[in-house]
């Protein structure tokens, strides 16, 4: 069900120039929560991508219950009581990239620009990131915070001081042509 959402929400991003299509052949999204009693990380590589270099549109999909964190515990209560990933199963971004060049052959520094969606909620976001083109293949990574309560996450107080109220998001994906 999550891949059938997936391909559906990347099919209307690249509606029109299938040409130039790229799908994610590789995915890395990794959280990172600093706070004053614990660290927490945790890696997914489930999510699923899709651009197209002519027009600079971008989104991904990631399957929330896919996060993979160091205690079974910490992954129980993630998915039970801050993601709610049974009534929450994904996040989405659709967005498209600025200052993005297709014909470079150079590292570039872009911005998508786009919607976030987490735990239900949608937000306008910008995300910074840097693409480059590597022979066939392109590879594109970013770094960004997310603020929980954006987000309606809420973090009961009793636990204040292990999550932090932003998380550092990072996306690694290396994308083939369709």
């Amino acid at each position: 069900m999550i891949r059938i959402s997936a391909i559906m929400l990347l099919v209307l991003v690249t509606a029109g120039a299938k040409a130039q299509r790229y799908t994610s052949e590789k995915s890395h999204v990794t959280f990172f929560s600093k706070a004053a009693l614990e660290d927490i990380t945790a890696d997914n590589k489930k999510a699923n991508s899709l651009m197209n270099p002519s027009t600079g549109d971008i989104a991904f999909v990631v399957p929330v219950g896919e996060f993979k964190f160091e205690q079974a515990l910490m992954e129980e209560h993630f998915n039970e009581k801050y993601l709610e990933t049974e009534k929450f199963p994904r996040a989405t971004f659709q967005g498209k990239m600025t200052g993005f060049d297709a014909a470079a052959t150079q590292a570039q520094k872009i911005t998508a620009k786009g919607k976030l969606t987490i735990h239900g909620v949608t937000k306008e976001v910008e995300i910074p990131g840097t693409i480059e083109k590597k022979g066939e293949k392109y590879a594109a990574q970013s770094e960004f915070m997310v603020k929980l309560e954006d987000y309606k996450i809420v973090i009961p107080q009793l636990l204040w001081q292990k999550v932090a109220e932003e998380v550092k998001v990072t996306v690694n994906f290396t994308y083939v042509q369709q």
